[in-house]
């Protein structure tokens, strides 16, 4: 396929992570040992990105060392960003009461403002080679139906209305999608040293979300044995979508 035909793929899988984590989050509140799994599962998938697609790619553009300082850039960064940022929080699905109120806008606003820098990989990536671009695309999707199900259901609980909570949830994706165009746009023509450094950054990114913030999330300390299947799973799943796509 054209860059051109694989666009429109591109964009339907960012919609379809986001859509189908709301959809669910709305139809059936998950049980918590669902939930920690799917958030176990979610960051291994962010690790499966980084290491077998965005590095690799990265060190085939760009010297190694310059690899490893983009990386750890990437990590300093969204430590940085993260201090300022709510993280996701399984127990706002336990609170049904105004109070929660002032932690669901929080939650948003992270969330809206973590969905840029998963743009920006997606969008690089697509630019250094559209099948790498389409398999960073699938796996923030995956990201992204564990992250709009933890936000859609107390969003839900708190106002009582599917729809309104459907609208604000799906919202937080114009933030992926400003920064999939910075990346596709903005990096067009740009020496491939710089493109492979950037994927090298956003890995460090999501190498940062799914250690401080994802895994951590799926409390393996109570639910060990489910947690370990869902992350080898979702490593095992990137692998073979990396072994698998065109290169």
């Amino acid at each position: 396929m054209s860059v051109e035909s694989e666009l429109p793929l591109l964009i339907f899988i960012m919609f379809a992570g986001q859509t189908l984590g709301c959809i669910l989050g709305l139809i059936k509140k998950p049980s918590q040992r669902m939930l920690y799994a799917s958030l176990a599962f979610s960051g291994a998938v962010m690790l499966g990105i980084s290491f077998f697609q965005l590095i690799p790619e990265s060190l085939n553009e760009a010297p190694f060392l310059h690899v490893a300082a983009a990386f750890v850039a990437g990590i300093v960064m969204m430590a940085i960003l993260d201090r300022i940022l709510p993280h996701v929080n399984p127990e706002l699905l336990k609170k049904e009461t105004p109070s929660v109120k002032k932690s669901i806008i929080m939650l948003l606003v992270g969330i809206s403002l973590h969905n840029i820098p998963e743009g920006l990989a997606v969008g690089a990536g697509f630019v250094l080679l559209p099948s790498l671009g389409l398999s960073v695309a699938l796996g923030i999707a995956i990201h992204d139906i564990v992250e709009n199900i933890a936000t859609v259901v107390p969003l839900y609980n708190y106002n009582k209305n599917r729809l309104k909570s459907f609208v604000i949830a799906m919202s937080t994706i114009l933030f992926e999608l400003v920064g999939f165009a910075i990346g596709y746009l903005f990096l067009q023509g740009v020496d491939r040293e710089v493109v492979g450094l950037l994927l090298a950054i956003a890995a460090g990114f999501m190498t940062y979300l799914s250690l401080d913030e994802l895994i951590p999330a799926a409390r393996l300390d109570i639910y060990k044995k489910e947690g370990m299947i869902s992350i080898a799973l979702g490593l095992i799943c990137m692998l073979v979508l990396a072994f698998i796509l065109p290169h």
